[in-house]
């Protein structure tokens, strides 16, 4: 299983956004210059994270893009799942109906157990902490 270079974009700039969260908002052209992403994918990754709220843009000379929630309350997993939808690695674990099978397979619940894992795993990431750890990166430090 392998996300797509959408969500790794995604999540490059939604740190980038958190960085600077108490500053002025942010041109796309500055996030995709400094991410080195084009600008036009990086409107289409921006829009799902925009419908659920995570960023919101500011019109004018000094607009731009910045972050509608605290970096502290939003976790690589709202990142992912609103850029690259459910994290289920079958149909069958978001939707019983999906399969005849499903209350006779037995590797259902193994599929179930990986998308918790995987769930838990990005969920206990927060922006906040890997806008940090890239500061830190950043810096050298």
């Amino acid at each position: 299983m392998q996300l797509s270079t959408k969500v790794r974009y995604a999540a490059r700039a939604m740190i980038e956004l958190a960085m600077n969260y108490k500053e002025e908002p942010i041109q796309l052209n500055d996030i995709a210059c400094k991410q080195d992403i084009s600008v036009k994918y990086l409107e289409q990754i921006m829009a799902p994270l925009r419908a659920r709220g995570y960023v919101r843009t500011q019109k004018g000379s000094r607009g731009g893009y910045h972050l509608a929630v605290k970096p502290d309350d939003i976790t690589l997993y709202d990142i992912v799942e609103s850029v690259e939808g459910t994290m289920a690695p079958v149909a069958c674990v978001d939707d019983d109906a999906s399969c005849d099978k499903t209350n006779r397979c037995v590797t259902r619940t193994v599929w179930i157990r990986m998308k918790n894992a995987i769930k838990d795993e990005l969920q206990a990431k927060t922006l906040a902490e890997l806008a940090a750890e890239q500061d830190q990166l950043n810096t050298g430090i």
